[in-house]
């Protein structure tokens, strides 16, 4: 093992040009590979938590019919019941109990579609944590009567700003169309530019007073102490109560689950794809070495060296450089993956793509320990694959023939 091990080294290091141009190859092909899916689990990781702990939370209750109607007289029943059993189940660390209800927003420039959100201050903020998005004015805690707090986007396309006015009109719980003035006191900006322009937010206690004689409430709003007992608190509800309908975040948005699932398959996919494009270079580079190698080959098997020897050699050769380059390679993505993940990599020139699908430029990358590891084995697993053509070429050498060719 020793004799082979320095043959493979001296061999390595005849041509170092080469061997480093191969070796900068692996570095570079494992570097990407992992600051890629870095990226992508960051991006997704993102947008997961920006959703949970900015807007769905890890369960909501509906009457059954809202979501797909969205009409306001189909709001939850027993609402009282449903507050407290969640008051006295452990699991629910805060919960929040909104009024909604589709309208139109209308100022002197232009009329638009919105959803009105009423909230609960004390308990909205408890739960969520959207009022961060705030980036002017204040969030509802005004004394002005008929405040409401609307997307930056949405004031833009209405030229209005902090202090105008706005008319909201709607449909009451009795299917009667109703209209009210409400002044702007704030503005948010959201991950999405898409929910900036289509949803505005108000007091619970003024649009209830709008829709109905008695308080009704169409979505209330869920944190768990772990997102795992999600299910089984969605299920102890739908079990309790009749008439709702409890689901979990990954229910409410099944884009956001699949995301989720695809995460590990992902991981793999973007590493193959990386490294099958290397495996190609690592194949010709292995492969010129061998034809300039033909009649040493062929003298060490004409001394007695057996085949497998040679298999072993060859095969060597291509581990050493493929562990030292993914060590390198391994060392490098670590330390760019720890750089961005503290400061992150802006993405500045794609923030109006990115908000227009949710998504935020502003990539923090993360990764963890197994994904690291199945990386680092896709990585040597190609490499040594690619190899493995070489070698066996290597072993079918006729040392006559080599000779006579030499």
């Amino acid at each position: 093992m020793k004799t082979l091990l320095t043959l493979s080294w001296r061999n390595i290091w005849r041509h170092p040009a080469r061997s480093s141009v191969l070796l900068a190859a692996v570095i570079a092909g494992l570097w990407a590979g992992v600051v890629t899916v870095g990226l992508v689990n960051g991006l997704m990781q993102q947008r997961i938590d920006y959703l949970i702990e900015s807007e769905i939370t890890h369960a909501q209750v509906h009457h059954p019919e809202f979501q797909a109607e969205g009409y306001s007289w189909l709001y939850i029943p027993d609402h009282a019941e449903i507050v407290e059993w969640l008051e006295n189940d452990e699991r629910v660390v805060s919960f929040t109990s909104r009024t909604i209800t589709d309208g139109m927003l209308q100022s002197p420039i232009k009329t638009s579609g919105v959803r009105i959100r009423g909230i609960d201050m004390p308990s909205e903020t408890r739960t969520t944590n959207f009022h961060d998005n705030l980036v002017a004015g204040e969030y509802l805690d005004s004394d002005i009567r008929n405040a409401i707090v609307i997307g930056e986007r949405l004031a833009d396309e209405h030229n209005m700003e902090l202090g105008n006015r706005v008319v909201l009109t709607f449909e009451d719980v009795d299917n009667e169309l109703t209209s009210a003035s409400f002044n702007i006191v704030g503005l948010f900006r959201s991950a999405s530019t898409d929910y900036d322009e289509r949803n505005v937010f108000v007091r619970a206690d003024e649009l209830n007073a709008l829709l109905s004689d008695t308080p009704v409430h169409h979505e209330i709003g869920i944190m768990l102490t772990d997102e795992t007992r999600a299910a089984e608190v969605v299920d102890a509800l739908n079990s309790e109560f009749s008439g709702i309908r409890a689901q979990t975040w990954r229910q409410l948005s099944p884009e956001l689950s699949m995301l989720v699932e695809l995460g590990g398959v992902m991981v793999v996919l973007i590493t193959l794809i990386i490294m099958l494009a290397l495996a190609f270079g690592i194949l010709n580079t292995m492969l010129m070495a061998l034809f300039e190698r033909m009649r040493e080959i062929g003298m060490l098997l004409s001394i007695g060296m057996s085949r497998r020897r040679v298999f072993g050699m060859i095969m060597l050769e291509a581990g050493i450089l493929t562990i030292a380059g993914a060590a390198a390679g391994m060392i490098l993505a670590t330390l760019s993956i720890q750089y961005f993940s503290d400061r992150g990599l802006n993405l500045e020139m794609f923030a109006e793509g990115a908000a227009q699908i949710g998504f935020d430029h502003i990539i923090y990358p993360t990764l963890s320990v197994a994904e690291y590891i199945t990386i680092l084995a896709v990585v040597v697993m190609i490499t040594l694959l690619a190899s493995l053509y070489p070698a066996f070429k290597g072993i079918r050498i006729n040392p006559l023939e080599a000779a006579r060719d030499a």
